[in-house]
């Protein structure tokens, strides 16, 4: 069994809806999972700040708004009477349920209920069309299987359990469709994977049921050499490993969910990135079989900030950077980029909520400086400690770019630069005409 996963693009319209039965095969066993209609889930977002606010007429507005794209949506989607009506009572429901908010107390357990509808609305309207056309298929409500622990984690276990039987009660059908992004947490409460966790429950689908396959299915030809909105002439990877990809994805390629290698990698799924608009496209495939070495592809982050503290304690002193690190823990803030030296350690985050309190224990150990409104660029492949030049090749592509910090040997498939944002246009560009022309 393969598992497909459908992004908002893919579902956009009723137009992209009808032509996801080519690539869709009625007649091989599949789980499709799907996102929200495109631009769902930040209307819901806008929906949810506004009764945080007590703007319950804003509120309300915005939900008219939202409402009458769906009835215009059914319309196209539902020609046959009885199948609009069954879709109008649908949309109905679900944004009565909505409005209901606008009633009484808000919180976030509200706001996760609100941001489900998106993706249990577009799934409950395609399960609905292919009945219309005649094409058997079971809606399988993800709240049912998807569940985090009591750390927030995905549950595969709790997944496999109860997703199986619903799979192996229904040996005449071949098109299961569920919801990605929505699972419950460890209180059975409703809660999501955040954003883009569409990637994620179609990865933990397949490793939960042993998929053959994860496919991706999105609006470009598989995982870019380079970001293709800024660099012209990039080309899709064909092959990538897990750990490149990881690192790929972590480090700002849009095109996949960072966690979403994981479950697939631990479970040895190969995942699939294609493109809906060009199905015939042989896009990317991420597997354990590492192929060539050599750089692959580059990719880069936004919205970093880097910390440097500089203390003539830290010299041959041990337990320094164990107190530095506890004072991140403490405030649940992951670090990406380290640099060190005998006097100072240089470091990056992408979370500055508790920013203003870390600096704040962080001068107890010495003078800290603050930079913001940095990038990192991830330069990715299969570096063999046995083969030399790599770094060379990519300082040299980047001669005349101001670099801040180099992060190079904590992974064998990774080389992390970090520059000021205002130069990360010019130096994608350099390094892509440096490593690839």
């Amino acid at each position: 069994m393969r598992v497909l996963k459908f992004g908002g693009t893919s579902v956009g319209s009723p137009d992209r809806m009808r032509k996801l039965l080519d690539i869709i095969n009625p007649q091989q066993r599949q789980i499709v999972v799907l996102s929200a209609v495109s631009g769902t889930t930040n209307q819901l977002v806008n929906i949810a700040n506004a009764l945080y606010e007590k703007k319950h007429e804003e509120a309300n507005a915005l939900i008219d708004i939202l409402e009458e794209k769906y009835i215009d949506f059914i319309k196209d989607l539902f020609p046959e009477p009885a199948f609009l009506k069954k879709a109008s009572i649908l949309i109905t429901e679900h944004f009565n349920s909505i409005r209901a908010f606008t009633q009484d107390l808000f919180t976030v357990y509200e706001e996760r209920i609100i941001l489900s509808k998106g993706e249990l609305i577009s799934t409950a309207l395609y399960s609905y069309y292919l009945e219309q056309i005649g094409i058997k298929n079971i809606l399988l409500p993800a709240l049912d299987f998807m569940r985090l622990d009591e750390y927030s984690e995905p549950n595969i276990p709790y997944t496999t359990a109860h997703l199986t039987p619903l799979l192996n009660a229904n040996p005449d059908i071949n098109i299961f469709i569920t919801q990605g992004y929505i699972c419950r947490n460890n209180f059975g409460e409703v809660d999501n994977l955040k954003r883009g966790g569409s990637d994620y429950t179609a990865s933990l689908i397949g490793a939960a049921i042993s998929a053959e396959e994860v496919q991706i299915w999105t609006d470009i030809d598989g995982m870019h050499n380079n970001d293709p909105r800024i660099v012209s002439g990039t080309k899709p990877i064909r092959n990538l490993s897990f750990n490149e990809a990881a690192e790929l994805a972590y480090f700002g390629a849009k095109i996949l969910h960072p966690q979403s290698v994981f479950p697939a990698q631990k479970y040895n799924i190969p995942v699939r990135l294609l493109n809906t608009m060009e199905p015939n496209a042989p896009g990317t495939l991420i597997s354990s079989i590492t192929s060539e070495a050599g750089i692959k592809s580059i990719a880069a982050k936004d919205g970093i900030t880097a910390l440097k503290i500089q203390s003539s304690r830290m010299l041959l002193a041990y337990g320094f950077l164990r107190r530095v690190f506890e004072v991140f823990e403490r405030y649940k803030t992951p670090i990406d980029m380290i640099t060190t030296s005998e006097v100072a350690v240089s470091l990056t985050i992408d979370d500055n909520q508790y920013l203003d309190e870390i600096i704040k224990e962080l001068n107890d150990f010495g003078t800290v400086e603050v930079d913001t409104n940095q990038s990192i660029i991830c330069i990715v492949g299969d570096f063999l400690a046995s083969k030399s030049g790599y770094a060379a090749k990519v300082m040299d592509s980047l001669k005349s770019i101001p670099i801040r910090m180099i992060s190079y040997g904590g992974s064998s498939n990774n080389i992390s630069l970090l520059v000021n944002t205002d130069v990360k246009n010019d130096a994608l560009k350099s390094l892509h005409k440096g490593l690839f022309e």
